[in-house]
């Protein structure tokens, strides 16, 4: 009988089956759950967390407690928060983002996503991280208009013109927009097709430690995945979706074992 004096941990048991070990490679999003929510997720996934997204404006809008408490529970695991693009935008075109990057410094936000999804912002980037570092913060860039569409190749030559500039004005990383549905917008054309020529050709320009893409519903997950392999980084994956991301990314849902790129290693010679 074999000795089970030492307890076997489930991460010991994915190395033994072949299971890749990972960085946290997903930036999940928050729309607004609620705190006890937030905080369980993290909890449980904050390993498998590249940082924790507040999307939309809902961070603003909720009750302030409330957004400090997924914050510091953020933090205390070591995950790093970023807010979405849309406040951005919106205190560009108000002029109030020195207030705004204020705010979120503040709050213990990391990272600010600057984007021009539906204004254009008359700041140039290298002063916009500027004021950002000035506050302890960093950038992303959000690449993609919200209401123009699938990206055609003049849109997809200016969006990674636009995605350079930032990364040489001192942005960490840059992101491909999706939406919500992932159809007609980005990467992703009126059917929720990805569109693989575009996604290599932003991959090869930024590299996959550079590069984000979006992937807000089970199929532009697995599209990606399936595409890139396992290394790719996504964003705006909802919380109750980490878990399902993650276990397709490292070969242990059924079909993710079927393809060679995602399955584990071969172990079947080795013996424990």
């Amino acid at each position: 009988m074999k000795d089970t004096g030492k307890q076997l941990s489930t991460w010991e048991y994915l190395r033994l089956v072949g299971v890749e070990d990972l960085p946290p490679l997903t930036h999940p999003l928050d729309p607004g759950y609620d705190p006890a929510t937030a905080e369980s997720h993290i909890e449980q996934s904050s390993h498998l967390i590249a940082a924790y997204k507040l999307s939309t404006a809902a961070w603003l809008v909720a009750n302030e407690a409330a957004t400090r408490r997924k914050i510091a529970a953020a933090r205390a695991h070591n995950v790093p928060t970023v807010t979405g693009g849309t406040p951005f935008e919106v205190a560009v075109v108000q002029n109030k983002l020195e207030l705004y990057l204020d705010l979120c410094a503040g709050l213990g936000i990391s990272r600010i996503e600057c984007a021009e999804g539906f204004t254009e912002v008359p700041l140039q980037p290298r002063a916009v991280v500027q004021m950002a570092q000035e506050r302890g913060l960093e950038i992303q860039y959000e690449m993609g208009k919200k209401q123009e569409g699938a990206f055609t190749e003049d849109s997809l030559d200016e969006a990674i013109a636009r995605g350079k500039r930032w990364l040489d004005a001192g942005a960490r990383q840059v992101v491909v927009e999706a939406r919500e549905s992932a159809r007609g917008v980005g990467m992703f054309d009126n059917e929720g097709n990805l569109n693989r020529d575009y996604a290599d050709r932003f991959a090869r320009e930024f590299g996959f430690e550079t590069a984000i893409f979006e992937a807000p519903n089970k199929a532009s997950q697995f599209a990606f995945l399936n595409h890139f392999g396992r290394r790719v980084q996504l964003s705006n994956v909802r919380l109750e979706e980490i878990l399902r991301v993650e276990i397709y990314r490292r070969g242990m849902h059924a079909d993710a074992y079927l393809m060679p790129h995602l399955r584990p290693n071969d172990t079947s010679h080795q013996t424990v």
